[in-house]
């Protein structure tokens, strides 16, 4: 049986982009990465407002993410440049990510995210959870419907980032899943 999946977002679970500007919180670090290294959304800023951007994070989120149990991907606007900026500081190998193509920032008109339905299409049929900051109920609604298997839909504040209570979480549900059913092993 396969590991469950875990998609990844960078900017608020892993980035707390939303906490204080002048006060990085405590265990991180500074990352400035050049807008014109982001493939993902850099082409519509206009050219007084490609700073770098300030990216902080906390290299022990790494170790505690792997320790988890999950098959990690990222599920980011920073699809692939999250293995190069991201996951080195954070001591994660190459990880796959969900390429969200045409999807990328496109509104939806019944109010779920524009990530969800690419999320339930890669996961396949696979158990998940989903870590971001922007999940709502319309998500739940969405991935219910549309995805047969486990699915946790995790949101985390983009003040403070993920804490030792959503590893907590993200480490008792892994646990759930691998616990066959009471009544036989495991389908």
């Amino acid at each position: 049986m396969s590991r469950p999946l875990l998609f990844l977002d960078v900017d608020g679970p892993l980035n707390p982009y939303a906490a204080k500007p002048e006060k990085r919180p405590e265990g991180y670090t500074t990352l400035r990465v050049p807008l014109k290294n982001r493939t993902a959304w850099d082409s519509g800023l206009p050219r007084t407002h490609r700073r770098p951007m300030r990216v902080w994070l906390n290299p022990g989120h790494g170790p505690a993410l792997l320790a988890l149990g999950y098959e990690l991907c990222w599920a980011t606007t920073w699809m692939s440049d999250a293995n190069e900026w991201i996951g080195p500081v954070l001591g994660l190998p190459e990880l796959p990510f969900v390429d969200f193509g045409a999807a990328l920032h496109r509104e939806r008109p019944d109010g779920v995210h524009w990530k969800t339905a690419p999320l339930v299409a890669y996961a396949d049929g696979r158990p998940f959870v989903w870590v971001d900051d922007e999940q709502g109920d319309a998500d739940q609604a969405h991935v219910a419907s549309n995805h047969a298997a486990p699915a946790l839909l995790h949101h985390v504040n983009p003040r403070i980032g993920l804490r030792q209570d959503d590893f907590a979480i993200l480490a008792a549900y892994a646990a759930s899943l691998a616990t066959p059913p009471a009544d036989g092993p495991p389908s």
